[in-house]
């Protein structure tokens, strides 16, 4: 099923550098059966300076535990936690629709440091 997306309004580049998009690896993932929609609980190394931070996914479609134990993500880093029923998220984990509308995460193809800023 395609989706059509309109494009956002214009923001001047001093706003998409507000935005801190960090490079992490995923420790371990948790079930979240008291999610409203199917996900999991992330938890997520982003390096010496930022620490490690939990993050609710809405990821169980298109991705299982076993495969990205160990994987790198993208997610904003800056953003206020979010309470999701029970459980705190801490960053926001980045991802896209696939043809179906489920998330496919953003993911480095090549081993890079943790904690590397988007840019």
């Amino acid at each position: 099923m395609d989706q059509e997306y309109s494009i956002s309004p214009q923001i001047t580049f001093d706003d998409f550098l507000k935005v801190d998009i960090r490079v992490g690896r995923i420790l371990a993932i948790d079930p979240f059966p008291q999610a409203r929609k199917p996900a999991f609980k992330l938890t997520v190394d982003f390096g010496p300076e930022i620490g490690t931070k939990r993050s609710s996914a809405q990821i169980t479609v298109n991705h299982t535990p076993e495969d990205l134990v160990g994987t790198l993500v993208l997610a904003v880093v800056n953003f206020p936690p979010r309470q999701i029923g029970p459980f705190l998220s801490e960053v926001l984990t980045l991802g896209v629709p696939d043809a179906n509308g489920d998330v496919m995460l953003i993911r480095p193809d090549r081993d890079v440091p943790i904690g590397g800023r988007l840019y």
